[in-house]
């Protein structure tokens, strides 16, 4: 029953430089979410036993903030990892196991079962690590911390909301050290949005139910604008000589300036795409359509959505990329991304933060400098495009 004056337990404090974090401030933090997760219609004994015997802060969490794997390394290296012999075997065979689901899902969603198994596979190896952190430590360690804001105290509020309604218990609501959770990697926000009880036993439940984890994936994919017309993107070739500056237009014009598909399949003859070298001229080419875009909804780094992209090409039978990617010196490391995300700003050529993520607003800015500078626009933010631009301002 939502009200009451029950005072919250007293979680034990393990603070990150091994000090001793008073345990005054640990109690004063949560008793500060009771009124708003009471307005959330969370009862007292619900937010007790959630935050009984919880330890705040956790450095190991802390310390995890400090970097992701995605935005940290080379596309190629990314790859290297999501798109394993390994990882390619074990999807197939959850594909032949799961015939009958996926077959629904499709059904029900419009998004191809190859997708919905690609990003099962790489959030959690398809359901075999989900993550093992408690959630709610997870999420008031960063909440303590004003990590990111304000994200994660709402975040909070919603992991309260969820084992308000009774779809897991606290000491099995587990995950990563961000607090997404389960075999689909949800924050609790989107849980409450997207999970879907597809098995049919009245609870959503994305850690041990196969079929909600995957028609939770869909069900997302589909309300971010999934287009079951179009594929995510197209593995190709270009022709030699061939113009990078017209990067975007439609999939048939592409088909007629002899962009071919790597997989010996035509391109569709309509659809809008773009050009995406995410490793300059003469490394993997691809079209993305609006659907990679969807797929950087679950993830906003362009490495993750291209190695869903090519995972699930992969699990449906295509090929290996055969381009070669380019040396590691060519690539910009976070501080170079911010240096040149600085130095396109200072020419008006780009309008976003400086955060060191490559994407499609930095991807833009590149080319704009390219045309600009009379060099080849392939749209790759590389160490020589920053020396080329500090040399240009100096």
């Amino acid at each position: 029953m939502v009200g009451g004056t029950a005072a919250a337990p007293e979680p034990r404090s393990r603070p990150p430089d091994g000090t001793a974090e008073p345990q005054s401030d640990v109690r004063a933090f949560i008793e500060a979410l009771r009124p708003d997760a009471r307005n959330r219609g969370v009862s007292d004994a619900t937010f007790d036993r959630a935050f009984r015997d919880v330890a705040l802060p956790d450095p190991a969490i802390l310390a995890r903030t400090k970097a992701q794997g995605e935005f940290g390394r080379p596309v190629w290296d990314y790859l290297v990892g999501a798109v394993s012999p390994g990882r390619i075997a074990r999807g197939r065979a959850a594909a032949a196991r799961l015939d009958p689901i996926l077959s629904r899902i499709e059904a029900a969603y419009g998004v191809p079962r190859w997708m919905v198994l690609a990003i099962w596979g790489v959030e959690s190896d398809f359901g075999a690590s989900g993550g093992a952190t408690p959630v709610i430590r997870s999420l008031a360690t960063l909440a303590q911390a004003s990590y990111r804001g304000s994200l994660f105290r709402d975040e909070l509020l919603s992991a309260l909301t969820i084992l308000e309604r009774g779809d897991i218990a606290p000491e099995a609501m587990k995950g990563s050290w961000a607090g997404a959770m389960g075999q689909v990697q949800f924050l609790p926000s989107n849980y409450l949005k997207h999970a879907v009880d597809f098995d049919g036993d009245g609870r959503r439940d994305i850690w041990t139910s196969e079929a909600d984890a995957l028609a939770s994936i869909a069900a997302f994919l589909r309300s971010l604008g999934w287009n079951p017309v179009v594929a995510w993107g197209y593995a190709v070739a270009l022709p030699p000589g061939f113009d990078l500056s017209g990067h975007r237009g439609d999939l048939g014009d592409f088909a007629a300036r002899d962009v071919r598909r790597t997989d010996g399949q035509k391109l569709p003859r309509s659809g809008l795409a773009s050009l995406f070298l995410p490793g300059g001229a003469g490394g993997p080419a691809f079209l993305i359509t609006d659907n990679f875009e969807v797929i950087r909804g679950y993830n906003t780094s362009d490495s993750y959505a291209l190695a869903i992209g090519h995972l699930a090409d992969r699990l449906a039978g295509g090929p290996a990329l055969a381009a070669p990617w380019p040396s590691a010196a060519s690539r910009l490391d976070k501080t170079g991304l911010q240096a040149l995300q600085a130095g396109l700003a200072a020419e008006g050529l780009y309008d976003g933060e400086a955060d060191g993520r490559a994407g499609p607003k930095l991807r833009e800015a590149v080319r704009r400098y390219q045309v600009r500078a009379g060099l080849a626009v392939d749209g790759y933010a590389s160490a020589d495009l920053l020396a080329h631009l500090r040399a240009s301002r100096r």
